[in-house]
């Protein structure tokens, strides 16, 4: 099958994690779902608000599974091959406890080669270092900056430690963040994305 020009993702992601489908593309530029401007694959019943506060890494699609919810009023930063389940959630402000109304922003920097297991949520304020696994149905309320474990509970705490020697660190040969390809992704997070 012919590609249409500048849809080389299609091809050059079969067999990544968050491979580019057509659909995805068709509902998000051609039909309007979860459209408007996010550069990354997304399942259509998942949700961002504010895209543009959302730097994302390699081969990285928050909301590629069915049911997230990525809340961006305040800066996220996903780190490379990190990996998002269903339903996960990422939320980077909150409610003032004294004014509904209000929001408290904050950030949320998860690092490399994370894993955030179905139906866990990142809270603001959290900073996940390299390798955090976040187990199913897990809460992160605090950091964990220097990666390498497992986190579970709600509170989420390290239940497991993992050998930095023995984590496997790829790469994929053809390197993109989300529809954008790594060779014109700084000339877009210029003119597309807020400062963060």
């Amino acid at each position: 099958m012919k590609r249409l020009p500048g849809m080389e993702f299609l091809k050059d992601t079969e067999g990544y994690a968050t491979q580019i489908t057509y659909d995805m593309w068709f509902d998000q530029y051609i039909r309007g779902i979860n459209g408007g401007g996010i550069y990354w694959p997304m399942h259509r019943s998942s949700r961002c608000i504010n895209w543009r506060n959302v730097h994302l890494g390699i081969d990285v699609a928050p909301g590629y599974m069915p049911g997230c919810y990525i809340q961006a009023m305040g800066p996220i930063s996903i780190g490379d091959y990190t990996r998002i389940a269903a339903n996960v959630g990422i939320v980077s402000s909150n409610h003032s406890l004294l004014d509904a109304r209000q929001h408290e922003i904050s950030r949320v920097d998860i690092g490399k080669y994370c894993w955030l297991g179905i139906n866990s949520v990142v809270l603001p304020g959290v900073t996940l270092g390299d390798y955090c696994i976040v187990a199913a149905g897990a809460v992160v309320t605090k950091s964990f900056p220097d990666g390498y474990c497992v986190l579970a509970g709600s509170p989420a705490r390290v239940v497991r430690e993992l050998d930095p020697d023995q984590c496997v660190h790829y790469e994929n040969e053809h390197r993109y963040h989300g529809y954008i390809h790594e060779d014109v992704f700084q000339d877009f997070k210029s003119r597309h994305l807020n400062e963060i």
